[in-house]
């Protein structure tokens, strides 16, 4: 399965008018139990997979290109989709990412933190957007809500 989808860039380009660049986002699914045994390292042609190689085995969503807000809502909602009719763990490769904003560390953190998602190939600057996300949610938690008064005496 491939899913693509397209996330616009507002900055230098907005400036020159209404014109504005196309950066797609690409998903594609990757079924690790079901691949060629070949595919494993150290696999030969003849190998077969036993029980416990294909209990360990998950499902690898690979994301390219830009994540933002709808782009990683339709990531959570291909994986949810896929934990349900699978049952098996979920890994997101995030090493092709070029650009993450807060909004998609959000949600990516939401299914980590939900769902059990694993998120690899996090470059320096992904994993700290995100890390900084999973900080922002632990500590909003002991923020005072909206509206609500609180006075110092």
């Amino acid at each position: 399965m491939v899913a693509q989808t397209g996330s616009f860039c507002e900055g230098p380009t907005a400036e020159r008018g209404d014109l504005k660049e196309q950066m797609p986002t690409r998903i594609t699914q990757i079924d690790i139990a079901r691949a060629d045994p070949r595919t494993f390292k150290g696999a030969r042609k003849d190998d077969q997979l036993n029980s416990p190689d294909i209990e360990s085995q998950s499902t690898v969503l690979k994301v390219e290109g830009t994540l933002y807000l709808k782009d990683a809502e339709l990531l959570e909602e291909i994986c949810l989709d896929v934990i349900g009719q699978t049952g098996c763990p979920m890994t997101i490769d995030l090493a092709s990412i070029s650009f993450i904003d807060s909004d998609s560390a959000s949600v990516l953190c939401r299914l980590k933190r939900e769902q059990g998602v694993r998120l690899e190939g996090l470059h320096l600057f992904i994993g700290k957007v995100v890390e900084l996300a999973e900080e922002y949610e632990k500590a909003a938690k002991y923020l005072p809500k909206a509206g609500g008064e609180t006075r110092i005496s």
